[in-house]
């Protein structure tokens, strides 16, 4: 069977729907947002994680500021460079929760999806996304796949500054929102969601393997079936550069497609 993409923009934002073999009303849902890093776009990350064979209707929304909403990659770094926190990741992560619901009832109601379980996955700052779209109470989900992902912001940030050549000062506004981010902090919020990190043995241990270990510890303490994958060779991005466009998919999101397609079809018991 030829694979289905369908595009669109809903509530103003961009997306890409994958349906399921079979579209029915009654199908899960799977929300996937993707990196700022490549693929950096709903096209490119539907390519590099099309979560193959799963019979569930995938939704990829465009991150703000990202892709079409892009303001351009110079303004990107001048933001980068004046505010990091404030400008790009805290400001994407709250515009991307908040314009969930209006976007979930617009695709549903264009493309007739009911009210069918939903998951939530996602790559570095969509994975942040997702978990904040679960601790935030906008998605009942019932299970979470997150891929080199941003869990905590302030290893991120200082990774970011070396990038930049600044050192960045915290401020109060920026603490916050670094508070309101952290997912580690806030897992006794993912309530008994069943959660899967994958993370790349090349990535940044202090800014992302090392979150998503005490990640997977705090949940299994509590008895939350969570686990965490680490892949041989894969740094952080699931893509080639530039990851805007579409590409063939490389070896290692494939091998992070299996572990999802396997956490997820659990969970949803497509299995």
């Amino acid at each position: 069977m030829t694979d289905t993409l369908l595009t669109g923009t809903a509530a103003g934002v961009p997306y890409v729907l994958r349906p399921p073999a079979t579209p029915r009303a009654d199908a899960p849902l799977v929300l996937a947002w993707h990196l700022m890093d490549a693929p950096r776009t709903e096209q490119a990350f539907a390519a590099a994680l099309p979560l193959a064979g799963l019979d569930a209707w995938r939704l990829y929304p465009g991150l703000p500021m990202c892709g079409a909403r892009s303001p351009g990659f110079e303004e990107i770094l001048r933001l980068g460079r004046e505010e990091p926190v404030l400008n790009l990741h805290g400001a994407v992560n709250a515009a991307a929760v908040a314009e969930l619901p209006a976007l979930l009832d617009a695709v549903r109601a264009e493309h007739g999806l009911g009210d069918g379980p939903v998951a939530v996955a996602g790559g570095s700052a969509g994975a942040g996304i997702a978990g904040a779209a679960i601790v935030e109470d906008v998605v009942d989900a019932r299970a979470a796949v997150l891929v080199s992902p941003l869990l905590v912001l302030r290893p991120v940030v200082a990774e970011l500054a070396t990038f930049f050549g600044m050192d960045y000062r915290w401020t109060p506004e920026s603490e916050a929102v670094a508070d309101r981010m952290d997912l580690v902090a806030r897992s006794g919020e993912l309530g008994e969601v069943p959660v899967r990190c994958i993370v790349g043995a090349q990535d940044a241990a202090e800014a992302f393997l090392d979150p998503a270990a005490r990640l997977r510890d705090l949940l299994v303490a509590r008895g939350v079936h969570a686990d965490l994958h680490v892949v041989e060779g894969m740094g952080h991005a699931l893509a080639e550069e530039p990851g805007v466009e579409p590409a063939p998919q490389t070896a290692h999101a494939a091998e992070v497609d299996r572990l999802a397609v396997a956490w997820l079809a659990q969970a949803l018991e497509l299995a």
